[in-house]
């Protein structure tokens, strides 16, 4: 499955880690890539570094219209989801979402445009309530991966120069 997260909504001079985590949390949880609708270059080169040095196939990078990438996205047969505490509840629309090949998460922030419940597939809930976005995208990917009988906790990222070596107790991290 292809997965791509679009964060919507992204101020420069307030919101640069819970982006930064945003783009770490999906590497890490099996998305592809991440599109930032935002020209922040200190975002983009600190999850790109993160892919170089760990490992994996990911990609940051910025868009000037999140508009045209949606819609390149679902012209090319992907569909879209968006986050949103005022969506359908996750559990009633996972199976349907996870039919498909191609998806693009958008992860908004303070203020996402109202266009963008009109274009996606998907207004998808997780959880009614106020939370991080962080974790929503998090939770997402998880179960999204589960219906689909893969686990993105143990697949492998290849190509970075450090890698963690598991241990009960410590920090171990192999130069590869």
């Amino acid at each position: 499955m292809n997965i791509v997260v679009l964060r919507l909504g992204h101020r420069p001079e307030r919101d640069q880690r819970v982006t930064t985590h945003v783009g770490l949390t999906a590497r890490a949880l099996g998305a592809s890539g991440m599109l930032l609708a935002s020209d922040d270059r200190g975002v983009i080169n600190s999850i790109n570094e993160v892919t170089r040095r760990w490992g994996g196939d990911f990609f940051a990078r910025s868009v000037d219209s999140w508009k045209q990438e949606v819609r390149q996205w679902q012209e090319s047969g992907g569909n879209v989801v968006h986050l949103t505490m005022y969506g359908q509840n996750l559990p009633g629309v996972l199976d349907e979402i996870s039919g498909t090949e191609s998806v693009m998460v958008v992860v908004g922030a303070e203020k996402v445009p109202p266009d963008i419940y009109q274009v996606a597939d998907w207004n998808v809930a997780v959880g009614s309530q106020p939370h991080s976005e962080i974790a929503s995208l998090a939770v997402f990917l998880d179960r999204l991966h589960a219906t689909r009988g893969t686990d993105p906790l143990t697949q492998a990222f290849q190509g970075g120069t450090l890698k963690i070596i598991p241990s009960v107790r410590g920090k171990i991290v192999k130069e590869v």
